[in-house]
């Protein structure tokens, strides 16, 4: 009887604790619009998010020179692992590609995002909108995207050609793929006939008749 009674009292608490756990805590606050914008960083492909701003390729190569190139390069040329942000040209059909912003990357507004959120490493977010703007120039300089007198502002970013913008495909494998796998599985008989017809030749573990009769 006594476990029972538990029983009873434990669903009692639930249904007097429901009610609080449903409504406020009363902890917290709503986010700022500050605070909100402190976080809302991104840029679209379609230059939404874009600030005011512009840059040149002549003061980009400075600022580069002085937060970007003890990793990049002083022409964005990568140093030891780190990663290559010039060069590639051509190279997308090959077995080891080199995958830089000019040979690469389909839409300038993803240099301009990434370096805006997170470069310099280990300082991130210490650049101005200006000095983003002047870096994303100076790349598009280094991979001959622009002229050295370019100056790069929200006005005229989506003006810029990316070389391999046309090289991405929609991702539909919600609509092709996903109904072939998400069908219930046939667990008995599924096929009159079973045979091997290929052998697993490095490992090796394709049984044996012998040894599995």
């Amino acid at each position: 009887m006594s476990k029972f009674r538990n029983l009873s009292a434990a669903a009692l608490l639930l249904t007097l604790a429901a009610p609080a756990q449903a409504g406020d805590f009363g902890l917290g606050r709503p986010a700022l619009p500050e605070e909100i914008a402190a976080w809302d960083l991104d840029v679209a492909p379609d230059g939404k998010g874009l600030p005011e701003g512009s840059g040149s390729v002549e003061d980009g190569e400075e600022i580069f020179s002085a937060n970007c190139a003890i990793c990049h390069g002083e022409f964005a040329e990568g140093v030891d692992n780190y990663p290559k942000l010039a060069g590639g040209e051509d190279t997308l059909d090959r077995d080891d590609p080199v995958k830089t912003v000019g040979s690469y990357w389909p839409y300038l507004s993803t240099v301009w995002d990434y370096v805006h959120r997170s470069m310099p490493f280990g300082a991130a977010q210490v650049l101005t909108v200006d000095e983003v703007y002047a870096i994303t120039a100076y790349i598009l300089y280094s991979n001959y995207l622009v002229e050295d007198d370019f100056v790069l502002s929200n006005e005229n970013f989506l003006e810029v050609a990316m070389p391999n913008a046309d090289g991405f495909i929609v991702d539909d494998r919600e609509t092709t793929e996903l109904p072939l796998f998400s069908q219930p599985p046939c667990m008995t008989d599924c096929k009159q006939n079973v045979e091997i017809t290929m052998r697993a030749a490095v490992l090796d573990v394709t049984p044996d008749e012998a040894a599995a009769n």
